[in-house]
């Protein structure tokens, strides 16, 4: 690419007006998608764990506030397939629950492509919405919350020591809006991890055995991250001038009224575009984060 900006800058000496210009844009064109592939190339540079090169399960869940803050999990649950789409990336939804009035109760979903879990780990915490609510008949401004956390893809080869005597699985009947969508049998799996309590509910399938075979795709992935962050809180415990990048907290602001901006807490990065966002253009804040998480490692 860099040759042919090297011919171009020669024709466009010994072009004509209109020639010169037609190259001088295509050349301007290639030097955009150049600067765009050099910017992939040292995000990458940054994502150098093992995992990061991974696919990636996304959990969705509304916090307090009932029906506002489930509505908002859905507006991030939006935000992050359009995101995955604009990247190319292939989605599955693995687990979806939807809430009596509107939004959300959760969701899981799978992020297929090219180090997935090394940008979403990025989003993984609290994101906080403040606006005026549709749901309010006094049209008040609302605080809503909404976690989501990111857990690498476990591959066939990753050993992931899981004991049967360790799991409580349990069926019930699945939930849903209501309708003829709503399934009359004990399909639906949760299964507790009881030394650890960690707890995974699949329903989407009409089948107890895929629900199954789902939700231990995903508790898979809870316990390798799980064990992951444990390796690492040791290390923090011999190194303790280096800053913790606490999971779990509150990560990122989105206003939109009394004015509109979004802003990342643990980097400064903001953008007023909250619809832009909203819309599935976060790359600049996963940058911005994996800059900072690089800074704070050492890397």
């Amino acid at each position: 690419m860099i040759s042919d900006l090297n011919a171009a800058a020669e024709l466009i000496g010994e072009a004509d007006e209109k020639e010169g210009s037609d190259l001088l844009d295509e050349s301007i064109s290639q030097l955009e998608e150049m600067e765009k592939v050099l910017s992939e190339l040292e995000i990458q540079s940054l994502l150098g764990d093992e995992a990061d090169s991974r696919n990636a399960l996304v959990s969705i869940n509304p916090g307090a506030g009932g029906v506002e803050s489930q509505d908002w999990a859905q507006i991030l649950l939006r935000m992050y397939l359009r995101w995955a789409e604009r990247r190319g990336f292939v989605t599955e939804m693995l687990d979806f629950q939807p809430a009596e009035e509107a939004g959300i109760k959760s969701a899981t979903f799978a992020v297929e492509g090219e180090y997935a879990y090394g940008y979403l780990k990025a989003e993984s915490g609290v994101h906080r919405l403040v606006r005026i609510s549709p749901y309010d008949a006094s049209s008040r401004r609302h605080t809503s919350f909404a976690s989501l956390f990111a857990y690498p893809e476990v591959k066939k080869d990753v050993e992931v020591e899981i004991e049967e005597k360790d799991l409580r699985i349990d069926t019930f009947r699945s939930s849903g809006a209501g309708g003829q969508h709503v399934n009359v049998t004990d399909s639906a799996v949760r299964i507790t991890h009881i030394p650890t309590s960690i707890v995974v509910t699949c329903q989407n399938e009409r089948s107890q055995h895929k629900n199954r075979a789902t939700a231990m795709r995903i508790l898979r992935a809870r316990l390798y991250e799980l064990r992951k962050r444990e390796k690492m809180e040791e290390i923090a415990k011999t190194q303790p001038e280096k800053k913790e990048i606490a999971w779990g907290s509150q990560i990122r602001s989105y206003v939109m009224q009394p004015y509109r901006m979004v802003k990342d807490h643990r980097t400064g990065f903001e953008s007023g575009n909250v619809d832009a966002v909203l819309d599935g253009d976060i790359d600049g804040f996963i940058q911005a984060f994996l800059y900072f998480e690089g800074k704070v490692s050492g890397n």
